[in-house]
């Protein structure tokens, strides 16, 4: 629960501190996180990633984060493009990249994409959320792109 008059009305979240980037990141990514829980307690695994993909977009949006789904990012080699060469699931305010999964199992290819995700768009931070574990906590991945 947040304070009382923490944040501006109707918003969840702060807004962003544009001296500390690494705060706004940190921020976002708690938020998400938060929400995430929310959604997955409410439902539990077993369900489609579209199921959760709903929910967790009306929830951040709720919150008052801007979300983008499905986006599509082109991707340039030795000055060549490939229109629309991925689809992101969902954008954070434009900062954090939410890769989504209902799986049995995050392998390292998963963690490879997101990270290849993350350079191609030139975002700082992804998250990979696996929902189809009996504890969210175990299907966190946070990742870290460092060549933004």
């Amino acid at each position: 629960m947040k304070p009382p008059g923490l944040f501006p009305a109707g918003m969840d979240v702060a807004p962003y501190d544009v001296d500390d980037p690494d705060a706004n990141l940190n921020r976002v990514t708690a938020s998400i996180l938060e929400a995430s829980f929310r959604v997955h307690s409410a439902l539990g695994p077993g369900l489609l990633e579209k199921a959760y993909r709903i929910f967790l977009v009306k929830a951040l949006r709720r919150k008052g984060h801007r979300v983008e789904e499905e986006r599509y990012v082109d991707a340039v080699f030795e000055g060549d493009v490939v229109e629309r060469a991925f689809r992101l699931d969902l954008l954070v305010d434009d900062l954090v990249v939410v890769e989504l999964k209902a799986i049995s199992e995050v392998n390292e290819v998963h963690l490879a994409q997101l990270m290849t995700y993350l350079r191609l768009a030139r975002k700082p931070v992804g998250l990979l959320l696996n929902f189809n574990t009996p504890r969210l906590r175990k299907g966190i991945y946070r990742r870290v792109c460092t060549e933004v």
